[in-house]
């Protein structure tokens, strides 16, 4: 196999001298700049006069900002695996994905026994470098929940914790020249990295086929193997060798390159074309070698390369290992997705999948999620969906959603998250646009630079996209209104893949269902809001001994609904403890930053039972939705959750709610004020109609029937629900959510807009959808 499809790279080699300190560094930053993909550093702990490889990389990186770093290659005698796993996981997040490990098996054991390493033989070594990559695989290995057990002879691991996962998937290169090393590097490698110098006349041909060999007898693909060779040499005025009856100059004694750099093109390329070499890396440290090689060398092989193959050598051609394409679903046509969304597929056997296959709430297990990255990749992956009309399809814009619906079991997901832009449009009308991927805390920040808001849930890790489709009860709701009430214009990619604007000036029907309703109709790409100027805000937590539940219930409900509209409350309670009494938080925040203004507005609320515990701060809004917390989702089973809309917390209801939560059945319960500016809108001019509640009503139970029927008894009390809190499917939920002229207007534009009930995950309102 002559050339295997990797882009072509170029990197340096550079020495990790301490005279000065500094030195290596320079030479890093100067790679970077010259435009190479990898520094890469040599690596002997027990060599006195050089800098400590990994910490000199970790400083690199903090020095860098583009280019990748590798030990080249890391002496792993002296390198426990499960830490150096952790360790590359680590500089590969603190540095955005751009750490690579090169390992050898060792070498120079009287140094490393010195140093108190063990000493092995060649056989053992390669058994133990076998044993360290799986070791390392499987503290990366964090989509695997059970922990990692490794009952190895020379590393031996029992219950260890996974992770970090890196940022991106870690390549592991492996210096090797004998043939079990060899053979290693194709059944387990990432990468081949030996040294020009060390290699005689075909034995890169030679090592190419044992390698492959290997790979395929291991049901791998020799291709996902990258072939990476250190060069060395010097530039000369000059040619050397005789070109004569040669296409070719030969390599000088030594392995060394010479003559000009048009020569040192003529030396490389069979070296690409032949023998498939995907990186060169550069040995030296002279700065002006780096700056020549750079500038006159690699573009040049890069042409020539691109001649000689008729290939773009800037262009990576994946090639997943046999293990993920095992992990393929069934019903998905994995090779039909266009080359235009390639570099946004993760897969089940992907590294990046433990990091999209759930949600803050469910657990899932997609075949095919799509990260796109534009407008026009989003209509491309709704066009792969369609073709797969028996696949699931999710749309995710934050995957914080409680309803967990951005996330499957064996379908497509569309990604939203790098669709993340906020953007002023308008400074005197505060108009401002808005991605879906974006998430709430981002959007307060950036505003909060305006000295505007826009009110928006309650936690600063949901996504734009779904809370701004189903209406948005967030902190500022009874001043401001929903979310939804400030949006002006959508730009949505419809079922069949048009993508239209949709405001009340065009569209408008389209516009009116999207508030409320949107996930039936398409996905909105962008979203158009006039905001509100919000300044700092009174930000009150308080804890109540609410041993009196019921009366409790509706002393704070009573207190909400005749308090200003500056104010915003909610309330949450969890299920009995034994020997405890119940304990009940309420948030709230005053739109004001007047003290007495916030202290007045706060106290009917601390008259409601006593207090245990309170904090009133003044902040900016932005700082009360910074409250999410980092790292990927990693939901599990199903949430289980019911909704209600409520007119008033009545003596009625509030004893009803207290005898759900004494079953115990309920571990979750939370009261969100609503009322104020949210009843000024008609409740025909969007299709969020039920603007008359006071407060929307949420629990979350363990057992779906459980809640279910304790919810049924409750059913009396409301007068309709809020989609996002809502995990039951059953179709008399349409009921409840919409009344029955918005739920048959709604169904009349589903049947225009989307007949194939290609958004049909999500509540879908259409006919069809409700069939078994």
């Amino acid at each position: 196999m002559p050339h295997y499809g990797h882009r072509l790279q170029f990197g340096t080699f550079i020495t990790p001298v301490n005279a000065p300190p500094t030195a290596a560094v320079a030479r890093a930053q100067l790679s970077e700049r010259l435009g190479y993909d990898l520094a890469t550093f040599q690596d002997h702990p027990y060599q006195p006069s050089f800098l400590d490889t990994w910490t000199l990389m970790t400083w690199v990186a903090a020095q860098t900002e583009r280019i990748h770093l590798a030990p080249n290659v890391l002496n792993l005698p002296l390198r426990p695996p499960a830490v150096t796993a952790r360790a590359a996981a680590s500089l590969d997040l603190l540095s955005g994905g751009r750490f690579d490990l090169g390992l050898g098996a060792g070498g120079f054991w009287d140094a490393i026994d010195a140093m108190g390493g063990r000493r092995l033989t060649p056989g053992q070594a390669v058994d133990a470098l076998s044993e360290a990559i799986d070791v390392m695989r499987g503290i990366w290995n964090t989509g695997e929940r059970a922990p990692l057990r490794v009952p190895g002879e020379y590393y031996h691991l029992d219950g260890a914790k996974r992770g970090p996962a890196p940022l991106h998937p870690i390549p592991i290169w492996i210096g090797a020249y004998k043939p079990r090393m060899l053979r290693l590097t194709g059944r387990q490698g990432d990468g081949w990295l030996p040294s020009l110098a060390y290699l005689k006349p075909g034995d890169l041909r030679t090592g190419n086929a044992t390698i492959d060999q290997a790979a395929t007898d291991a049901g791998r693909d020799p291709r996902e193997i990258r072939r990476l060779l250190n060069i060395g040499g010097r530039f000369s005025a000059s040619a050397n060798g005789d070109r004569a009856g040669s296409p070719t100059v030969p390599l000088r004694d030594g392995g060394q390159l010479a003559g000009p750099p048009a020569q040192w093109v003529e030396q490389l390329l069979p070296l690409v074309v032949e023998e498939g070499i995907g990186t060169f890396i550069l040995m030296g440290d002279d700065p002006a070698t780096l700056q020549q090689f750079a500038e006159e060398v690699a573009p040049a092989l890069r042409q020539s390369v691109e001649r000689e193959l008729g290939v773009d050598s800037t262009v990576e051609r994946i090639v997943r290992s046999s293990i993920a394409l095992a992990k393929r679903r069934d019903g998905i046509d994995y090779d039909s997705v266009p080359d235009s969304l390639r570099d946004t597929v993760v897969e089940p056997g992907d590294l990046d999948f433990a990091r999209v296959r759930s949600t803050y709430m469910r657990g899932g297990s997609p075949g095919l999620v799509f990260r796109v990255g534009s407008v026009e990749q989003v209509v491309e992956a709704l066009a792969f969906a369609r073709r797969h009309p028996d696949a699931p399809l999710a749309i995710r814009s934050g995957g914080h959603g409680i309803s967990g619906r951005s996330t499957n079991d064996g379908g497509i997901v569309i990604d939203l998250s790098k669709l993340n832009g906020v953007e002023v449009l308008d400074e005197a009308t505060r108009r401002v646009r808005i991605q879906p991927g974006a998430r709430w805390m981002d959007v307060a920040a950036a505003l909060a630079e305006h000295g505007w808001a826009l009110s928006s849930g309650d936690y600063g890790g949901v996504g734009v996209g779904g809370l701004a489709t189903a209406g948005g009860i967030g902190w500022l709701v009874r001043e401001h209104g929903l979310t939804i009430d400030h949006l002006r214009a959508v730009e949505v990619v419809l079922a069949d893949g048009r993508v239209v604007r949709a405001s009340d000036e065009e569209n408008s029907e389209l516009f009116w269902a999207v508030r409320g309703a949107g996930a039936n109709f398409g996905i909105v790409v962008s979203f158009e809001f006039e905001v509100d100027v919000v300044g700092e805000v009174g930000w009150a937590q308080l804890a109540f001994d609410a041993s009196d539940t019921a009366g409790f219930l509706e002393r704070w409900g009573a207190a909400v609904e005749s308090a200003p509209r500056d104010l915003t409350s909610f309330l949450i309670m969890g299920g009995p403890r034994p020997g405890q009494p119940a304990i009940a938080q309420v948030l709230a925040v005053v739109d004001s930053a007047d003290p007495e203004t916030i202290v007045d507005r706060l106290q009917p609320l601390a008259d409601a039972a006593p207090l245990v515990d309170q904090s009133v701060q003044l902040l900016p809004y932005s700082a009360v939705m910074a409250n999410a917390q980092g790292g990927d989702h990693d939901g599990r089973g199903e949430p289980t959750s019911r909704s209600g809309l409520l007119e008033h917390i009545t003596p009625e209801f509030a004893r009803a709610a207290t005898r759900m939560l004494e079953t115990g059945a309920v571990y979750f319960f939370q009261i969100r004020s609503v009322g104020g500016a949210v009843a000024d809108v008609e409740p025909e001019a969007t299709a969020y109609a039920h603007r008359s509640a006071n407060f929307s009503v949420v629990a979350f139970g363990s057992r779906r029937e459980r809640l279910d029927d304790l919810w049924d008894d409750l059913a009396e009390h409301f007068q309709g629900l809020y989609l996002s809190f809502e995990t039951d499917s059953r179709p008399e939920r349409l009921d409840d959510a919409f009344p029955p002229a918005t739920l048959a207007r709604l169904r009349a534009l589903k049947e225009e807009l989307d007949p194939e009930h290609v958004f049909r995950d999500n509540f879908a309102v259409g006919r069809a959808a409700l069939l078994p």
